[in-house]
């Protein structure tokens, strides 16, 4: 089964604020296994559902070759993987961020088995332009969810 893990929180759990735009806004270590037969990349893609001009885009990395199995804590793109521009307008990761007394949002990572070592997106590259490129090349997908308030 193709699962994505975090040491940094637990599934379902509270994101620490170390994590998000009230602490250090770095990203949280990850880590996957059981990805599916004939993965040649991985692609993740971090967004909050919950925000309130709809999905916002947090975090968008591509290319990252199959023999990477996880993404250390405070990540920062490196060969041959790509970044793409979140909807904060920056590439690499933009942490949780909700509007002060919106309630609780959701945080997904989703982490993509792809059939090829290369997408094709150019580095930079917004959300449905790496969608596009997804589309012909996912093997399967795996998930893990936190949860984010500003009081």
């Amino acid at each position: 089964m193709f699962t994505l893990t975090s040491e940094a929180f637990l599934e379902g759990g509270v994101v620490p604020s170390v994590f998000t735009c009230e602490g250090e806004n770095i990203s949280p270590a990850l880590a996957w296994s059981g990805e599916p037969s004939g993965t040649r990349s991985f692609a993740l893609i971090m967004d909050d559902p919950d925000a309130p001009a709809g999905t916002w885009n947090h975090w968008l990395v591509w290319d990252i070759p199959e023999s990477v199995h996880s993404l250390p804590q405070h990540y920062r793109r490196s060969r041959p993987a790509h970044s793409g521009t979140n909807d904060f307008g920056t590439t690499g990761y933009g942490g949780p961020c909700p509007p002060k007394g919106h309630g609780p949002h959701r945080y997904f990572f989703r982490l993509y088995a792809l059939d090829t070592p290369k997408l094709g997106a150019p580095n930079g590259a917004r959300r449905k332009e790496l969608e596009c490129a997804l589309q012909k090349h996912q093997l399967g997908v795996a998930e893990y969810m936190g949860r984010f308030e500003r009081r």
